[in-house]
């Protein structure tokens, strides 16, 4: 049953029709447990409140189903005030973004041309952003604009990983050049067991697998999991091979596990919270929800509320 709910909510968070109702009746149905806000002043007092207790943040305004090239373009204006009022207002936050919401779907020329202006923008602000990974279809095409902006834009840009997919480790390997810095994360897309590990189990392994493969490399990892046996792996793993704390980092997601948060941070571990606003917040929402079906009685009870 809890298969049949994953797969369902899957298969609706990429519903266009259902998106435009949600933006049309706005941060209800239980969106504000995982979304900051729609405006960037919700998102910036939240990272405040972040970095007021030791944790960093990274800020992703929210974008799917760009269809034109005027969306695209608005996507990256606010990603790019965005970085304007990180640098403004004096938050520790980078920016995490989507491929796909800068008009990679449309052209890639177009979405090249969109990423360059955030990142020239980064660079001015000395920020950094990271490009988020989307489903299989857009795998290579991601990390081949990262390869081509990395040249560019050194370690201004960054780039995520999903364990779910058997190629990850293989990627890690040829992306080992960059001396990169990576997200590694599970996965939160429906995927053919073609490409992905259908089970759990297996996922997990291979997260673990790429993690201490990534951090043996030498390279930056940002370490995006709510799961504590991975969080202890990793504990072990970091102490018993002298790695610095310096050389990685635990995420984890706006809403989730809050009090985990703050106790990693308050042991000394760098901790970054990722922090989404926007009022494109369905999929993302809906990703949630799949993630962990449980959640959807929460949902509900809003929703009565309302």
């Amino acid at each position: 049953m809890e298969s049949l709910l994953r797969n369902g909510l899957l298969f609706l968070s990429k519903n266009r029709l259902a998106n435009r109702a949600a933006k049309k009746y706005g941060l209800r149905f239980g969106a504000r447990r995982f979304v900051a806000g729609e405006q960037i002043e919700d998102a910036i007092a939240v990272v405040r409140e972040l970095n007021e207790a030791g944790i960093e943040a990274t800020l992703d305004h929210l974008g799917e189903f760009i269809l034109t090239e005027e969306e695209a373009l608005e996507s990256t204006q606010f990603c790019i005030r965005t970085l304007q009022e990180i640098e403004r207002s004096g938050v520790r936050s980078n920016l995490s973004l989507k491929m796909t919401q800068l008009g990679l779907d449309l052209s890639r020329e177009l979405c090249m041309r969109n990423m360059r202006a955030i990142l020239d923008t980064a660079a001015a602000c000395g920020n950094f952003v990271r490009i988020d990974m989307e489903d299989y279809a857009h795998n290579e095409a991601s990390i081949d604009i990262f390869c081509e902006l990395r040249e560019e834009y050194g370690d201004t840009v960054g780039l995520v990983i999903q364990a779910y997919l058997y190629k990850s480790a293989d990627d890690i390997d040829r992306l080992h050049r960059f001396r990169p810095n990576l997200r590694l994360v599970k996965g939160a897309y429906k995927e053919s067991p073609d490409v992905a590990y259908p089970n759990k189990a297996d996922v997990d392994r291979n997260f673990i697998r790429i993690i201490e493969q990534h951090l043996g490399n030498g390279d930056y990892a940002a370490i995006a999991t709510h799961d504590d046996a991975i969080i202890q792996h990793v504990k072990h793993f970091v102490e018993e091979r002298q790695i610095p704390r310096s050389q990685f980092e635990f995420q984890m997601l706006y809403g989730i596990r809050t009090q985990a948060q703050h106790n990693l941070a308050n042991e000394g571990y760098k901790m970054r919270v990722y922090v989404p606003f926007g009022n494109d917040w369905y999929g993302y929402f809906m990703r949630r929800l799949a993630e962990r079906p449980a959640n959807v009685g929460f949902v509900l009870k809003s929703l009565f509320k309302s």
